[in-house]
């Protein structure tokens, strides 16, 4: 017997949608009606500081706009705050997290003095300098009493720690296409991303640990998203094997780009689609807008 396949959209409501986001929930939906599968729209707002319910109220009114319908209720990540916590804390407890205290200028400083000297600092797939881990020496004792003075810190993945409990190799389904054309078994290579960030001290949680927690548990079958993604489900499937999670298939699809060939970006109001709206744009103007990625054929069938 098939189980039922499910897919989600998962926007964070710090500005209103533009055609990229038009371009990844138009197929989501378009894989879920093909694959007689769910779609669940999940709201990603664990950061309150760019969080704003007119915003939230904004992606709804644009996906129905667009004629894009989802069950109810929509899951928001801030109201689940203490599940990530308690997988935090289990890492925690695990020893396979660990605090950092530098400020981002303290880093800046430490890459600086280290380049100065010589050395060719690394990056990760994204392009911005690794952490540099001096942090995941300090003794117990200190730790605590860093904690306990209220300096604000980060708790950060112990990359080298985490692949050696796991100690095999790590891939993942994909049917999209990555960078490079990549599909099929894609090998994983999380250690790429060095130390990446797990919690906060006033947030028990990041995107990377939120979006593998909220995929188990609202029992997403395929994670249907941009390309500009694709690196980073490393870390996720990484995350998957250490808290005995499920594994999902990936299917990551082109961006829309810019006129200038850059990504999409709320912060710069690009192709919003309450402004394309406003300008007497159609939902069927949208979709040809978006290009080929809406047009994507349908996911392999799964057993």
């Amino acid at each position: 017997m098939t189980s039922q396949r499910v897919f989600r959209f998962a926007p964070s409501p710090n500005g209103r949608l533009h055609l990229g986001h038009a371009c990844s929930a138009l197929l989501n939906r378009k894989l879920a009606e093909e694959a007689g599968g769910r779609l669940l729209v999940r709201i990603e707002d664990i950061d309150p500081t760019r969080s704003a319910a007119e915003f939230e109220r904004g992606i709804y009114e644009d996906l129905a706009w667009l004629g894009i319908e989802w069950e109810e209720p929509v899951r928001r990540q801030s109201g689940h705050l203490d599940a990530y916590r308690t997988h935090l804390d289990r890492l925690i407890a695990e020893g396979l997290v660990y605090p950092a205290f530098m400020s981002r200028g303290d880093i800046r400083a430490h890459i600086a003095d280290a380049q100065a000297a010589g050395r060719k600092w690394p990056t990760d797939p994204d392009g911005a300098p690794l952490y540099p881990g001096v942090e995941r020496l300090l003794p117990v004792g200190e730790r605590k009493r860093r904690i306990e003075s209220g300096a604000p810190f980060a708790w950060r993945l112990d990359m080298a720690r985490a692949l050696e409990r796991i100690a095999k190799a790590l891939s993942w389904q994909e049917d999209g296409r990555g960078p490079m054309g990549e599909t099929g078994i894609v090998r994983a290579d999380p250690a790429l991303w060095g130390d990446v960030i797990l919690a906060r001290r006033e947030t028990p949680t990041s995107y990377h640990l939120s979006v593998v927690v909220d995929d188990a548990v609202q029992g997403v079958t395929d994670v249907v998203r941009g390309r500009d993604l694709f690196h980073a489900t490393a870390i996720h499937r990484l995350l998957q094997e250490l808290l005995d999670l499920p594994e999902p298939c990936y299917f990551h699809h082109d961006l829309v780009l810019g006129e200038d060939g850059r990504k999409l970006s709320k912060s710069r109001g690009d192709t919003a689609l309450a402004a394309l709206r406003a300008e007497g744009r159609t939902p069927a103007d949208i979709r040809r807008m978006v290009g080929p990625g809406e047009q994507a054929t349908a996911a392999p069938d799964r057993p």
